[in-house]
């Protein structure tokens, strides 16, 4: 068990567990030491968007860490912009030159802009049947969303990413994705790190057991439910503890009392209220 864990998705396409998320690390030099620090560690798995506006950095610092191409996996998505305004291959092909690679690995649509989602959705079944990327998925989906794409498209999401936390558990959404053959992905897996949730005694008593931080324990929490995990920082010495989870496990009753914190709370806009 290591950070470069691979789950496969329902193409047959391996992903790693375990990656960065470079959400509001800017452009240039901020991101660029960030994702160099993150492989440099072991990473190789990077999560970025168009809306983001670091796709530049991103695609510099993965070309510059004489990693081999395939070893990486590049996540990006497409913004809400682009799909009220019909324009997302395009916007495919923006993302593609700004990272300056040759190709993609997983391609999402960012939000499930109503009334224009399912479009959006045909059109990365283009783009993947064209070879463009290697697997396409959804980001802020909930069930009727997913089952919106079902019955449109030819294809079932591999990955869908979601604001998921030991205070917004969505334990419904993990077993229905299951059943159909997607993985989920947390963002904000640490709730951005929100002081009532680090300073919760359930969650400081299992970080004292292990002589873990609370952070290491909530994402260690995410790997044993077999969550794809893309916790966010631009410090060096966060982005190498944050990727050391591999050396203690959770007892069943110590993920059973994390589960039991759930409150249903979130952080982010609710999927069915994207208006942005």
């Amino acid at each position: 068990m290591s950070i470069d864990k691979r789950v496969t998705l329902n193409n047959g396409v391996k992903m790693p567990q375990f990656g960065l998320g470079v959400f509001q690390s800017k452009e240039g030099s901020e991101v660029e030491a960030a994702v160099r620090s993150a492989i440099d560690f072991g990473y190789r798995h990077i999560d970025t968007a168009a809306i983001y506006g670091n796709e530049i950095g991103t695609g510099k610092a993965v070309r510059d860490s004489g990693i081999a191409r395939e070893e990486m996996f590049i996540t990006t998505k497409v913004w809400n912009s682009a799909q009220r305004e019909g324009t997302v291959r395009e916007a495919f092909e923006e993302s593609l030159r700004k990272l300056d690679l040759d190709y993609i690995d997983l391609y999402l649509v960012h939000w499930a802009v109503e009334g224009k989602f399912v479009d959006t959705w045909l059109t990365l079944e283009k783009l993947m049947a064209e070879g463009k990327v290697k697997a396409i998925g959804v980001s802020n989906f909930y069930e009727h969303h997913f089952e919106d794409v079902l019955a449109a498209g030819s294809m079932v999401p591999t990955v869908n990413q979601v604001e998921l936390h030991p205070y917004l558990r969505l334990e419904g959404l993990h077993n229905y994705l299951k059943d159909k053959g997607c993985y989920i992905e947390a963002w904000s897996p640490l709730a951005q790190a929100r002081p009532e949730l680090f300073g919760n005694p359930v969650l400081q008593t299992i970080a004292e057991e292990h002589s873990k931080t609370v952070a290491q324990v909530i994402l260690r929490w995410h790997w044993q439910h077999e969550i794809v995990v893309i916790p966010k920082s631009v410090k060096p010495h966060r982005i190498a503890e944050n990727g050391s989870i591999f050396d203690f496990e959770l007892s069943a009753a110590e993920v059973s009392a994390i589960d039991g914190l759930d409150k249903n709370e979130r952080n982010g806009p609710h999927p069915d209220n994207c208006d942005f």
